[in-house]
């Protein structure tokens, strides 16, 4: 008899951005810049952090945990009900909360290859099958997708846009993909980066729910608010299958000084404008530069980009932390020869720049 679950062996973890503390610890460096994890360089909400620094005192009483006020407040931004949210410790529990609520034994989750790992890996933890499709030019391949739709078919997972390629289907292409989706068929558009977007077919997705389609929207906190440290994001749905999914969240689940940091950071609209102008005109220069060195990129309406490195990515990875920069190879993305890199402030675009010059 084997003390672990059989699905548990199968399955590889996910393997996060590297610290900045632990690369100083095992290089010596003293300045080191973290350019892994699509988090904002610029810091948290201002708004959030005086949030923060009000609430301290209270950490010794458990968080409210339907946290009200900030479904009050989202709800009223987003026209919808407090009903229709759910709040999750990140995307990453909400996809959990998801699956766990919505797919029974014997059905599957389509999605696509090159995307978001979790999809997989929480599909793996919990035995529940996983059917992918390989990208077209970086992209979801919603065509394809459509062939893979089967009776058993219970949830459909589409980040977008997608991490790790910085891509997005179009609100055209998404109309059509929706039309040939069967009526007990749940599809789920992951959002994390859509305070990033400036193009504008991308689609609004809220309009189908409203519409009483079984669609579920995950947002996050962690990138554009930059308060990925407090792991807090949410989950859009109808009613009836969110109150579903409460049943199987945890009571406590979003602790007190995330709740509080979020409510503040919602008002901060002055701090996702300088962030979305940063992240613009940082993603301009390195276009501009990897476009002068000969660098290949893929176009990316996010706060990264994917880079094709002409060379192995772990290797590459390994040569930037001797000189203090972190980004991200992706090997485990089935990308070899590709990096991703966050867009950092002018200064750490700058270092990245120079950096790449010298080790390539």
């Amino acid at each position: 008899m084997s003390l672990i679950r059989k699905n548990i062996l199968n399955v590889s973890p996910y393997i996060a951005g590297k610290p900045i503390e632990e690369t100083k610890r095992e290089s010596g460096l003293k300045e080191v810049i973290k350019l892994a994890s699509n988090e904002n360089p610029l810091g948290p909400s201002p708004k959030a952090m005086e949030a923060i620094k009000r609430s301290a005192y209270k950490v010794n009483r458990y968080p409210d945990s339907q946290s009200f006020y900030l479904k009050k407040k989202l709800a009223r931004q987003l026209n919808l009900e407090q009903s229709n949210i759910i709040l999750g410790n990140g995307s990453d529990e909400l996809i959990d909360i998801v699956i766990k609520t919505c797919v029974e034994e014997d059905e599957s989750i389509l999605t696509s290859d090159s995307t978001f790992l979790e999809y997989e890996i929480i599909a793996g933890v919990i035995g529940r099958k996983i059917v992918t499709v390989p990208l077209k030019y970086f992209k979801y391949d919603l065509e394809a997708m459509k062939k893979k739709i089967s009776p058993k078919t219970k949830l459909v997972f589409i980040a977008n846009p997608n991490n790790p390629t910085g891509t997005y289907v179009t609100k055209y292409e998404l109309e059509d993909f929706i039309r040939s989706i069967p009526e007990e068929t749940i599809l789920v558009m992951d959002e994390a980066y859509d305070t990033f977007i400036d193009v504008d077919d991308f689609p609004k997705t809220l309009k189908y729910l409203r519409a009483n389609r079984n669609v579920i929207v995950l947002r996050t906190f962690s990138k554009a608010y930059g308060l990925a440290g407090l792991r807090i994001g949410y989950a859009i749905a109808p009613a009836g299958i969110a109150s579903y999914m409460e049943r199987v969240r945890q009571p406590f689940n979003i602790n007190l000084l995330a709740q509080d940091a979020a409510l503040a950071a919602l008002d901060d609209t002055s701090f996702l404008r300088k962030t979305k102008k940063a992240v613009l005109e940082g993603k301009q220069y390195l276009y501009e530069t990897l476009s002068s060195m000969g660098i290949a990129y893929v176009p990316s309406v996010t706060n990264f980009i994917l880079i094709n490195a002409g060379r192995d990515g772990q290797t590459l990875f390994k040569d930037m932390l001797k000189y203090g920069v972190i980004i991200r190879d992706m090997k485990q993305y089935g990308l070899k020869n590709f990096i991703r890199v966050t867009i950092g402030t002018r200064k750490e675009n700058e270092r990245f720049i120079k950096v790449l010059k010298k080790v390539l």
